[in-house]
């Protein structure tokens, strides 16, 4: 099946891009909106396939299989979120931090879009108040140029009808705000965030990304988690994140790093 065709970018996401053409960098100039498709992930990873270039970005008013990490679905409702997938071509080093910086640029956007400010919890999620209102889903994939990343990431703008397994732990932003909340304008805060933290990576300068993803953390830090390895589940106490973005655990038996698959927050 042949990808769907994007269409003009609304007037309501272009004027805000407009404005903040020059703290964009790489990303924003090269915008597809699409009024609806299974996955934005999916489309930026056949684009990145035909040798789109860094920072080519795929936004979708509603998804029909949206999807975070291990496979779980995001749910997409037409109108009410920011679907969205960009394409980078970091080098080696850059590659672990991605989702961290990502994470940061995140809330950074939320937070000069709409003045809510939001926790970061291992590895991918944003919550305000205790509710997740956003994620960040990084897929490696080769192109003709190469290896590169579709980093795509969902955010719950408006009220919507979740799922009953995650509707008492999801919130949006205009939830709360209490306000309504302009999509254009956190997609363009957001990207601009992204452009920044990005481009620190890309200069060898993690420290201030790990530094900026460890101050919005605070709550997570002495949380009790369990997780998946050979050998079967472990338990113990986060006590934050080392410089490769590894989760650092405190167990009976020493400390312990996570680096991939599930984590559960008890």
């Amino acid at each position: 099946m042949s990808d769907p065709r994007p269409q003009p970018l609304p007037e309501n996401f272009a004027v805000p891009l407009g404005r903040v053409v020059n703290r964009l960098g790489v990303f924003g100039h090269k915008v597809r909106w699409y009024p609806t498709v299974a996955s934005t992930n999916d489309i930026a990873a056949a684009w990145a396939e035909r040798g789109a270039g860094e920072g080519c970005t795929v936004v979708a008013n509603s998804q029909s299989a949206g999807r975070g990490r291990q496979g779980r679905v995001w749910t997409s409702p037409a109108g009410a979120g920011l679907y969205v997938s960009t394409v980078v071509r970091p080098t080696g080093p850059v590659i672990p931090l991605l989702t961290i910086a990502a994470g940061v640029a995140l809330a950074e956007g939320i937070q000069t879009a709409t003045g809510l400010v939001s926790d970061l919890k291992w590895p991918n999620d944003v919550f305000i108040n205790g509710r997740k209102v956003a994620g960040v889903l990084a897929e490696a994939t080769s192109s003709q140029t190469g290896i590169c990343v579709v980093l795509g990431f969902g955010i719950n703008v408006s009220a919507a009808v979740y799922p009953r397994e995650i509707a008492d732990l999801a919130t949006s932003l205009e939830r709360e705000a209490g306000v309504s909340v302009a999509r254009g304008n956190v997609l363009a805060e957001c990207l601009c965030g992204l452009a920044q933290r990005y481009q620190q990576l890309t200069d060898g300068q993690r420290g201030e990304v790990l530094d900026a993803w460890r101050g919005r953390a605070v709550a997570m830090t002495g949380r009790c988690v369990q997780w998946s390895e050979v050998g079967g589940i472990r338990e113990g106490t986060a006590e934050g994140i080392d410089d490769s973005g590894a989760l650092v655990v405190r167990t009976d038996a020493g400390p312990a790093r996570v680096t991939a698959g599930e984590v559960r927050w008890l």
